[in-house]
């Protein structure tokens, strides 16, 4: 008997618990639609500007850049020419319309010169251009030019020899005399315009030397040098010679 009523009381509890589990999701059913049905029928109940973001679409991308124009190609046409190579050559073809080629008429050159002139030179000018008027007005006038003359030469060493009219030996000096020196000097100096020597400077030779050298050159006289009819002043070198066989 305790078996017997111990399945008839699970065979109940399954059944109870069976209905009870349909009615539940039954009614979750209706809430659900209830929930999904109120926002329809009630439509101005819902945020428009969030429906209307979410409906409106988003704004189209922006266009790409136009592509960079093109360089112009530019046609070359070909020259027409019947000269190649520095030839001319046969034409292809007799062309249908031949114009006359008419040069004006340009006044002739002016000859109002002199014969023997130079080409370009103005009217009533002098036979032999330039140098022929200068020597003309020589002529006419009878003075000659007069050609400017330097201040200063420069002249070699033997002319300048040439032009000693007194010599002054230089004094050995005894020191090296004793020590057995001996050599040249040589002077660099300028020869006045009266002679004298000026601005007398040593160029080479023994420092026991050019003492002595200096001081006998000081007193050399030469004669004037003239060029062109005038004195000029000389600049030349000097060579004084020390030897002790000649004291």
């Amino acid at each position: 008997m305790f078996e017997d009523s111990l399945i008839e009381s699970a065979g109940k509890v399954r059944t109870k618990r069976g209905a009870t589990t349909m009615l539940s999701f039954v009614l979750q059913i209706i809430l659900l639609g209830i929930l999904v049905l109120i926002p329809l029928i009630y439509t101005e109940a819902l945020p428009k500007q969030q429906l209307m973001s979410m409906l409106v679409a988003p704004p189209p991308p922006p266009p790409p850049p136009p592509p960079p124009a093109a360089a112009p190609v530019k046609i070359v046409k070909p020259v027409q020419t019947d000269i190649v190579n520095g030839q001319l050559r046969t034409p292809t073809k007799i062309p249908e319309k031949v114009q006359m080629i008419k040069e004006e008429d340009t006044p002739p050159p002016s000859t109002g010169g002199v014969v023997g002139g130079v080409p370009g030179g103005v009217p009533g000018g002098s036979m032999g251009g330039v140098i022929g008027g200068i020597i003309g007005a020589t002529a006419s006038t009878g003075a000659v030019p007069k050609v400017v003359t330097p201040q200063r030469i420069r002249v070699s060493q033997g002319v300048s020899q040439g032009l000693l009219i007194h010599e002054v030996r230089p004094q050995y000096p005894p020191l090296a005399r004793q020590a057995r020196i001996q050599g040249a000097v040589v002077l660099q100096a300028v020869i006045g315009k009266d002679g004298s020597i000026q601005n007398l400077r040593v160029v080479s030779g023994h420092p026991m030397l050019t003492g002595a050298a200096l001081e006998a050159v000081k007193q050399w006289r030469y004669k004037p040098y003239f060029l062109n009819g005038e004195p000029v002043e000389v600049d030349t070198q000097i060579t004084v010679n020390f030897t002790l066989s000649g004291g």
